[in-house]
């Protein structure tokens, strides 16, 4: 396997770059996107809190290949080219961010009302009061389940190989099919996806044993 992995290694480092690529692209993506309809979910206002509403509960339950295709198949038909990267990482985006709105809607929820109705008393609005106290706090509240859905964001950018992303995943696919050497070829991209993820499993620990609102 080793030797498998010197014979290959510009490629197999080629894979991983777009691998990272992606999924940094797509958790910051899908963080922005997904604290934003959390906010609307909670939203004393009917339409966006719906909006948002419908946005989690379409993402959530459809499967991301289907979204992924999406881009990649059907929006060239109307005159939206997407080559498998942008259609990977677009399609990651949307789907982690349906996950991320949901953790951060009930990290929301989880703060005392009454840290609202102090804020708007002292002269806030209510987005600054959003913004300035009652977030920080949700996200100390969720910091854990962020963490797993940003490994699962990880470990779903493969979805990239099913239209030629040129990720890792695809990469490992092509030495797999030039060598023969199926075993070894998947157990070494399987380990260099461990690689990556654990990492960030210790890294999030650390974060919510550091900031956690428990402590």
């Amino acid at each position: 396997m080793i030797e498998l992995f010197l014979n290959n290694r510009d490629i197999i480092f080629s894979g991983l770059m777009t691998t990272l690529l992606a999924s940094i692209i797509a958790l910051v993506g899908s963080l922005i996107i997904g604290t934003v309809m959390a906010i609307l979910q909670v939203s004393p206002l009917l339409i966006p809190k719906r909006i948002a509403t419908a946005y989690v509960e379409f993402f959530r339950n459809i499967p991301l290949l289907i979204i992924v295709m999406f881009f990649f198949v059907v929006a060239p038909i109307y005159g939206f080219k997407f080559d498998g990267f942008s259609s990977g990482t677009i399609g990651l985006t949307l789907y982690t961010s349906a996950f991320v709105a949901d953790t951060v809607r009930a990290g929301i929820e989880g703060i005392s009302k009454g840290q609202m109705e102090a804020g708007r008393a002292t002269g806030l609005s209510y987005v600054e009061t959003m913004w300035y106290i009652i977030l920080p706090q949700a996200f100390k509240i969720v910091v854990a389940p962020l963490g797993n859905q940003f490994i699962n964001l990880v470990k779903n950018s493969s979805i990239l190989a099913m239209v030629t992303g040129v990720d890792l995943m695809y990469q490992g696919d092509i030495i797999a099919s030039t060598t023969f050497s199926t075993i070894e070829t998947y157990t070494m991209i399987g380990f260099i996806y461990l690689c990556i993820t654990l990492p960030i499993s210790y890294l999030m620990k650390y974060i919510e044993e550091r900031y956690s609102i428990t402590n």
